[in-house]
């Protein structure tokens, strides 16, 4: 072992020697290199901003859209049990025709 690799077990480029035209694994892009990379980092949080905003305004229009089925749910729910107080022999009837239609629809 050498006296660099002794101190340090993880080599850099610049522990190892490499010049500028060698692709050692060490290297990083031209980002840090001095290249011209600012301009795909805009187009990427400009994209990453839009994707969000169309996801904000999605989930508020399904929000309000599941608080709309919920008040519906609770209007039919509440008008189904009322139905049922009121003619709970009527009640009975249809869920026994449900009963029977549903049982010959899946024995065969």
């Amino acid at each position: 072992m050498n006296s660099e690799t002794s101190t340090n077990p993880f080599p850099t480029s610049t522990s190892m020697g490499t010049g500028a035209g060698s692709s050692a694994v060490g290297t990083t892009p031209q980002r840090e290199q001095g290249g011209d990379a600012g301009g795909s980092d805009n187009t990427v949080r400009r994209v990453a901003q839009r994707a969000h905003e169309a996801v904000d305004r999605l989930e508020q229009t399904l929000g309000s859209s599941g608080q709309r089925v919920m008040g519906m749910q609770q209007e039919y729910g509440e008008y189904a049990r009322g139905q049922v107080r009121e003619n709970p022999l009527a009640a009975l009837g249809v869920a026994f025709l449900a009963g029977v239609i549903f049982g010959k629809l899946f024995t065969h």
